[in-house]
C-alpha cells in the first residue's frame, strides 16, 4: 500500500490542524500503546502521533515499527510528530478524518 504524492499532500494538509492522539513516552511501544495506535487508526484512519523521545535514530526506529506493525504508511514526520494513514476497514463518516 504506497501513497502516491497527491494523497501525501492531501493527507498532510488534512493532517496539519490535526492534533496528537497517542503520545509515546519513555516506555516505547508497549501493547497498551499499540492497541490505542490501532484503534485510532481503523477510528480516524488519519492520526498524528507525539514520540516524546530526544534520540532521533530511536524515534525514527520507533516510527518505522509503528508503521510496519500496524501495516500502515507514514504520512509525514516532522520533529517529534508522525502523521500515519491506514484505511479504515468499515470507514465511519462521524470519526473518520478523511471523511469529514
Amino acid at each position: 500500500m504506497s501513497l502516491t504524492n497527491a494523497q501525501k499532500k492531501q493527507y498532510r494538509l488534512i493532517g496539519h490542524s490535526l492534533n496528537p492522539v497517542v503520545m509515546i513516552a519513555g516506555n516505547g511501544l508497549t501493547e497498551a500503546v499499540l492497541t490505542e495506535i490501532d484503534r485510532a487508526l481503523e477510528d480516524h484512519e488519519l492520526i498524528k502521533i507525539r514520540i516524546s523521545i530526544t534520540d532521533r535514530d530511536v524515534r525514527s526506529a520507533l516510527i518505522a515499527e509503528i508503521s510496519k506493525v500496524m501495516k500502515s504508511e507514514t504520512v509525514q514526520v516532522i520533529g517529534k510528530v508522525a502523521l500515519f494513514y491506514r484505511a479504515a476497514l468499515e470507514p465511519n463518516p462521524k470519526l473518520s478524518n478523511l471523511l469529514r
